[in-house]
């Protein structure tokens, strides 16, 4: 599917949201329009820096007067998702040589407007704003700073000079599944969930499709934090799965803490957002990851060629490099390695998609029949449990989905 087809999906799916009373969430990024239950903002750890915001880099031949600024909703030191954002802007400094500025911690609301417009005001070429809870205030400085590129990561609001952009991480959630069906003893998998809305629900269901492709008899039991970036909290509930038996934890928050806990218990673990594996060691066997440095460059080479369309809508997938899964742990066997590569290739060359039928819910309804797979807007707005799965969730699995 087109990214153009795509977009229009999300378009349709978010007026349809907004004509229900729906609300939506996400975190740092991590969004969907439809389902969310509850709504939940990102609370940072710190205050904004309120000073002249940090900036490195400098001009050359390549980067010219062309300055980039990063809006950030947690600390870089997060290990996950800020930190992958942050190293998407370092790569922008290496490759292309230009400015760039960034402050973290900013509060989505009021402060994150205050900090977009501030940067505006400077002069910074493009914008980078990496919360979902961003995307009102940016569409609003947008408006009045029409010289200057606005993008928005996650989200559905574009402008003439305020493009969103987001990924399939659905996709390599399903190879990180394989990795833990086949590394599991136990069959129990344990899964440390954030908020019960459609893009942390999509990842557990891809990640239990994948474990259970290579191991039928695993289960994947969910506990949900209510946090985005909450060590405390998500290394207890990684510690009370391990508690139930899981020798396996997997996580959709911004932290190492549940792989922390899964090492400290002599468990295995995967990573979320970065190479966790490089941050806590070879009990986290791989990690869904994020790369932003093709597309953020990408972007700014084409600003500076005056060729960027400035209210692009991209959902990009792993064939486009936006995600994919880390390097495999030297503790994952020769077997399981070879299986996930032939699968990542299949995903990359477009002849699989994880939600391609037959594909059953967790109250054993037929939510895809063979032949079909879900369209983006059934993805988008997944409130239910695939088999396999223990845990609550928004809705029961309907049947008859895909096209």
């Amino acid at each position: 599917m087109t990214s153009k087809r795509w977009w229009i999906a999300l378009v349709v799916l978010a007026m349809i949201a907004a004509a229900c009373g729906g609300t939506t969430s996400g975190e740092g990024g991590d969004t969907d329009t439809t389902g969310a239950e509850p709504a939940a903002t990102t609370e940072a750890t710190e205050a904004p820096t309120e000073s002249t915001p940090e900036t490195t880099g400098g001009e050359t031949d390549a980067g010219g007067d062309f300055k980039a600024a990063f809006v950030y909703v947690a600390p870089i030191g997060d290990l996950g998702w800020t930190w992958a954002h942050d190293q998407g802007r370092i790569a922008l400094e290496e490759e292309l040589g230009i400015e760039t500025a960034f402050i973290e911690n900013v509060p989505e609301g009021p402060d994150a407007e205050r900090v977009i417009r501030d940067f505006a005001q400077k002069g910074y070429n493009v914008v980078f704003t990496t919360s979902f809870g961003y995307m009102d205030p940016t569409i609003n400085v947008a408006s009045e700073f029409p010289d200057t590129q606005f993008v928005h990561i996650s989200g559905f609001k574009t402008a003439a000079n305020a493009s969103n952009v987001f990924g399939a991480m659905e996709e390599a959630r399903y190879l990180s599944g394989m990795v833990a069906g086949a590394a599991t003893e136990s069959n129990v998998l344990g899964f440390v969930a954030a908020f019960p809305i459609p893009e942390v629900i999509r990842g557990i269901n891809a990640f239990t499709l994948g474990a259970r492709s290579v191991n039928p008899d695993a289960t994947v039991k969910v506990v949900w934090t209510n946090t985005w970036f909450g060590p405390p909290q998500e290394k207890e509930a990684a510690e009370a799965l391990l508690a139930a038996g899981a020798d396996v934890i997997a996580q959709h928050q911004d932290t190492t803490e549940p792989q922390k806990a899964a090492a400290d218990a002599g468990k295995f673990s995967i990573g979320y957002d970065s190479d966790m594996r490089s941050f806590v060691g070879d009990s986290v066997l791989t990690s869904p990851v994020w790369d932003w440095a093709p597309k953020y460059i990408s972007i700014v080479e084409e600003l500076q060629a005056g060729t960027y369309q400035g209210d692009e809508s991209w959902y990009g997938s792993m064939a486009d490099g936006v995600v994919d899964i880390a390097e495999l742990s030297p503790l994952v066997d020769a077997e399981t390695k070879e299986l996930v590569e032939m699968k990542r290739q299949e995903i990359i060359d477009g002849s699989f998609q994880p939600f391609c039928g037959p594909v059953l819910g967790a109250n054993g309804a037929e939510i895809v029949a063979e032949g079909k797979c879900l369209t983006l807007g059934e993805l988008l707005s997944m409130d239910y449990f695939v088999e396999g799965v223990e845990g609550e969730a928004p809705n029961e699995a309907p049947t008859g989905l895909g096209s």
